[in-house]
């Protein structure tokens, strides 16, 4: 496919590839908060994601201008699957935040990550390749982690039911907005494509939540606007970058962090103590990490 976007925007350097793996890290570590802020809120769920979207849209706007990007000039050529992309993130955060409150936290962590699964899948057939020893051994070592991660705190029960099929159905979803993105950020730098598909969100995320009949104009308005800063301008913000310049392999399994960082924070505000199993769970998931840095770059495609 023909590139015409300048070649620092679009070509993955791998000089890049350890700022983006701290990105990545600090994504998930943000995307994690989501579900408290959500239950926090006085909105319905789906309404909270708007809110998410509607307070973070303008600042993405003014950041990228203030770099010296043009969103909207950006865009052209790239509308339709803009519009795709917000209209596939509206589905995925509906869905989540819906399961969210009809869940365990853990379970909506578990099955709403499922994208760290699906998207290397993603990867391994657009590169018409199977993993090599070293990623199969990653994801090997990943799964593993992500298992003792959740295995003990995960409930499945008729109760959650509902509740852990719409975060499945959410992962589902994040993993196609991955795969949109990702060719969105091919000639779009990361703040102005964030902007952009932010602002194709707003709309179906509006609508959903109307039909749904939710709750709309908050009361309490610090829990969102907390997950407007930490997960969508920091935490998607630095997915978006990640994107950019690193595999879908590495980008799945960088997901997994989420589970760790839930069940710290479990601990820390529910008392929810660690065992064995967590730590060394956290621990294999930082190997993965490790073992494919070395094949973390983007391919061009």
């Amino acid at each position: 496919m023909h590139r015409n976007a300048p070649t620092t925007k679009t070509s993955p350097a791998r000089s890049h590839v350890a700022t983006a793996l701290v990105a990545a890290l600090i994504a998930n570590a943000a995307l994690a908060t989501g579900p408290l802020f959500v239950r926090m809120a006085d909105v319905g769920p789906v309404s909270a994601a708007f809110w998410r979207l509607i307070i973070a849209t303008p600042i993405l706007f003014a950041a990228a201008t203030a770099m010296g990007e043009k969103p909207i000039a950006a865009g052209r050529g790239r509308w339709w699957i803009l519009a795709i992309a917000g209209v596939v993130f509206a589905l995925d955060l509906a869905s989540w935040h819906v399961g969210i409150v009809r869940t365990t936290l853990a379970n909506s962590t578990l099955f709403g990550n499922s994208a760290s699964l699906i998207f290397p899948i993603y990867g391994f057939v657009v590169a018409r390749a199977w993993p090599s020893k070293t990623q199969g051994a990653a994801l090997l070592l990943a799964g593993i982690g992500g298992a003792l991660l959740l295995g003990r705190s995960a409930e499945l029960s008729s109760q959650h039911l509902a509740g852990d099929l719409f975060c499945l159905l959410a992962g589902v979803f994040y993993a196609v907005y991955f795969a949109l993105m990702a060719r969105v950020r091919a000639t779009i730098a990361p703040v102005p494509a964030l902007a952009l598909s932010s602002l194709a969100t707003i709309p179906p995320l509006l609508v959903i939540a109307l039909a749904m009949g939710e709750q709309i104009v908050p009361h309490l308005w610090w829990p969102l606007l907390a997950l407007a800063i930490v997960s969508q301008l920091i935490g998607q913000g630095c997915m978006i970058y990640a994107l950019g310049h690193l595999s879908p392999l590495v980008i799945g399994i960088a997901l997994l962090v989420q589970p760790a960082v839930g069940a710290a924070l479990g601990w820390v505000i529910f008392d929810e103590k660690l065992a064995a199993a967590d730590l060394f769970g956290a621990a294999l998931v930082a190997a993965a990490l490790v073992l494919v840095r070395q094949g973390a770059v983007r391919p061009k495609g």
